[in-house]
């Protein structure tokens, strides 16, 4: 088997710095436990607890004084990176992110400037296409539906007070004179007076009413409408009042919404063709793929051409005496524009083969 060399004798074969290293150790031991070999600076203590694997087992040991000096070395590195890694990450991030948000906050400045009297201004819009870009655009648009808004609503309060002026103005010339001159109106004249321009104040404010009500259709009031039979209803109406109604081209029509609101629709369509009709006027109803026509004409004076998107405006009357006299107040159009497209629909008018104007309501089958 060979000579057996007692615990710590050199191994043959080994340099002399390599049994002086101190730093590294090894021994061979046969099954029994015996140190067959070691090197010179083998500690036995350390062989207690190591396990024999076979008929032969080398154990090597390694210092591990390098290795703590290393670590030892590292440590204030370490640490100091550790703290300084998310103070550093957090300085960065700051900077990037006002950087960034710095547009945003110029954008909020210039809206928190802006204020109902000066609708008009509008914020800078950076040059590049992302996303502060967009929401500058965007915040624009706003600003621009606000201000159409505004000039809507305040030409709404003008011609309304205009409108409520008139009548009331009626009343109270009839009582002055009344008060003035005792008996020079007829008997019941000044009654008749009040009962009329109050009954036109009546209906003026009941639009102006049913015109603020109808920028949408509420879903709890949705339902099957047959527009055919509002139709018959204000046929039926119209005669019995004296005109000459063609109902031939009702056919059956329905749709799905507000009974009320399109009710108003039908009502002010036919009152507006009985107020110009010279002698009769022609209700039709036809459902088709996409949705049900309302058809109403009259064989009037109609509409110019250059007026037909106007006359859906509000407080718009073409042929103003007549419509005073007749009780228009220049709201029942846009009435019927608000409602029909409320329901998803429109609303145009055209010449008529009548002579007179030929209005036509789309509404959707849902």
């Amino acid at each position: 088997m060979g000579a057996t060399y007692a615990p710590g004798a050199a191994s043959p074969g080994l340099s002399e710095a390599e049994d002086e290293d101190d730093d590294f150790a090894w021994a061979v031991r046969d099954e029994r436990g015996a140190v067959l070999w070691s090197s010179p600076a083998l500690d036995e203590r350390a062989l207690e607890v190591t396990e024999d694997a076979g008929a032969y087992t080398v154990v090597v040991l390694a210092s591990l004084e390098e290795v703590d000096d290393a670590t030892k070395a590292l440590l204030t590195p370490l640490f100091v990176g550790v703290a300084g890694v998310p103070i550093l990450v957090g300085g960065v991030t700051w900077v990037v992110v006002t950087g960034a948000l710095a547009p945003v906050e110029r954008i909020r400045r210039e809206v928190e400037e802006i204020t109902a009297e000066r609708l008009d201004r509008r914020v800078r819009e950076p040059v590049a296409r992302d996303e502060i870009q967009r929401l500058a655009a965007t915040m624009n648009r706003m600003l621009t539906r606000l201000e159409d808004s505004r000039e809507r609503q305040q030409r709404f309060v003008a011609d309304a007070s205009h409108e409520l002026r008139s009548p009331l103005a009626g009343i109270r010339q009839a009582a002055e004179v009344a008060r003035s001159h005792p008996g020079a109106l007829p008997e019941g004249e000044l009654a008749e007076a009040v009962l009329e321009e109050s009954g036109r104040m009546e209906r003026l404010v009941e639009q102006l009413l049913l015109l603020t009500r109808t920028g949408g259709a509420d879903a709890r009031e949705l339902r099957d409408v047959d527009v055919d039979d509002l139709a018959l209803t204000e046929v039926r109406r119209l005669r019995r009042a004296g005109l000459a109604v063609d109902s031939s081209g009702v056919g059956a029509g329905r749709v799905r919404g507000d009974a009320t609101a399109l009710a108003q629709v039908v009502r002010n369509l036919a009152d507006n063709a009985a107020r110009h009709a010279a002698s009769s006027v022609v209700i039709a109803v036809r459902s088709g793929g996409r949705g049900v026509e309302l058809v109403v004409e009259d064989d009037g004076a109609g509409v110019p051409e250059s007026e037909r998107e106007r006359v859906f405006e509000r407080f718009v009357r073409l042929d103003e005496a007549r419509d005073r006299d007749a009780g228009g107040s220049g709201l029942g159009l846009a009435i019927v524009k608000e409602i029909v497209t409320a329901h998803g629909g429109t609303v145009e008018v055209t010449a008529s083969v009548l002579g007179g104007a030929r209005f036509v309501v789309h509404l959707p089958l849902s």
